[in-house]
């Protein structure tokens, strides 16, 4: 990738051997006495799922069972990595904090010191372990002396992707540096979403597909938002759902621009990115019952909608 290459403007000649500094993420490590019995509590995610060896995605969500994040989490010995968007860090974190007090001797600290980075291409994690090959699946862990090596989901065009969260050193990957525009294209792409201040309680995790990518445990216990978060999955009252969109237009766009089918609003973009050959592609929540009333168009937009395939089935949009 080119050194020149604008930070918020992504690469239409998509990244497959490249690393970007993702500097818009926070590290924490909540250890101590009880991490796991608190986050059991919070996320949408069974605790047992997360080891030395398996990251998990999941929600924290409001009583009302809106994410106000998606977190990934990653076991570390007796304690728990996770990581959150710096945009809305302090308001999730102080939602969680909230419930951190009836912990006495758990503590959420923020890894300052730590840096994580976005990787294309297995040569990428191979250059900072030979044993990345074994990272089979989205998921999968290695621990390396200086850190956690993750295997995130692939993009919808099939190129591997990995996380390297770097706790101590200052190793890099050997490959090109891309930006993280870039990253954020390769997450659309992969179909995930990540919230802001615009879209922080304004979803239920299954709007935002996430039950699809392992993020919602649905037999383990209770948890904040619960109730309505499993009475939507097993009463099939899931009506909106996440889509991918290529969208013809260079005017800015932002996330919270509705979405228009006929002459009613059906949905908002959720996350959007601009590559260098002036399209847009983005994730919207849209409702199901807009699939039959094409073309959609963006309120105030010049320009034309298409939808793009996820790299992972979402059934209950094929059945509506």
């Amino acid at each position: 990738m080119s050194d020149t290459t604008a930070p918020h403007v992504a690469s239409a000649q998509r990244p497959s051997h490249a690393f970007a500094t993702l500097d818009n993420v926070q590290l924490y490590r909540v250890g101590g006495k009880d991490p796991r019995k608190f986050l059991h509590g919070q996320l949408t995610q069974h605790l047992d799922e997360v080891t030395d060896t398996r990251a998990r995605r999941a929600a924290a969500c409001n009583p009302k069972g809106r994410a106000y994040a998606i977190l990934l989490l990653v076991g570390d010995q007796d304690s728990i990595l996770l990581r959150l968007p710096t945009a809305i860090k302090d308001s999730a974190t102080s939602q969680l904090n909230k419930f951190l007090m009836l912990f006495r001797g758990t503590d959420m600290t923020p890894q300052d010191e730590s840096r994580i980075f976005g990787l294309w291409g297995l040569e990428t994690a191979c250059s900072l372990s030979p044993e990345a090959t074994s990272l089979d699946g989205a998921g999968d862990v290695l621990t390396l002396d200086d850190g956690k090596l993750i295997r995130v989901p692939d993009t919808a065009e099939g190129v591997p992707r990995f996380e390297f969260w770097r706790l101590s050193g200052d190793r890099l990957p050997d490959a090109p540096e891309a930006t993280t525009a870039d990253w954020a294209a390769a997450e659309i792409s992969a179909g995930l979403a990540e919230l802001d201040s615009t879209s922080s309680e304004a979803y239920v995790p299954q709007m935002l597909n996430l039950q699809h990518v392992d993020g919602i445990h649905f037999k383990k216990g209770c948890y904040t938002g619960q109730e309505v978060i499993a009475r939507m999955h097993y009463l099939g009252q899931l009506k909106k759902s996440l889509f991918r969109l290529s969208i013809d237009s260079d005017q800015p766009l932002s996330p919270g621009t509705p979405v228009i089918a006929g002459d009613k609003a059906v949905g908002e973009l959720v996350n959007v990115v601009a590559f260098d050959d002036g399209h847009q592609e983005a994730l919207a929540v849209l409702k199901h019952a807009a699939l039959t009333s094409q073309p959609w168009t963006l309120e105030g937009v010049d320009g034309t909608l298409a939808r793009q395939p996820l790299p992972y089935p979402v059934p209950e949009q094929e059945q509506s």
